[in-house]
């Protein structure tokens, strides 16, 4: 009942959401740290892969990579302005996966009560 695809997906979205918020909360930390490179998060592709071939979405779990872009000359490659946009959009994707849990939890809980 809650290990089903979408259950699995979603509470992968959520794992996957939150180290990203934690990654971005990190570079954001870490912008003036000479030789720092920013940390990505990544797990859409393989959440969505897993799900296309049938896969159980609970065997994917988040890849945390360096970024390649460009560094400054203190070797530091954090860009305030795209870890701004990227902690919004990412805070705004973790509201509506939860918001899709605690609907899908609602309906369980309204069918055990009866009502």
């Amino acid at each position: 009942m809650f290990d089903d695809v979408a259950s699995s997906s979603l509470r992968v979205a959520v794992a996957g959401l939150s180290a990203r918020q934690n990654a971005i909360a990190n570079n954001i930390a870490n912008i003036e740290t000479p030789g720092y490179r920013a940390r990505k998060v990544k797990f859409e592709e393989a959440l969505s892969s897993a799900v296309a071939h049938g896969q159980s979405p609970s065997t994917v779990s988040p890849s945390v990579q360096n970024s390649l872009e460009p560094t400054r000359l203190n070797g530091n490659n954090v860009n305030l302005d795209e870890e701004t946009l990227a902690h919004v959009d990412t805070t705004m994707r973790y509201q509506l996966t939860i918001r899709a849990l605690d609907g899908k939890y609602g309906l369980i809980r309204d069918a055990i009560k009866g009502a």
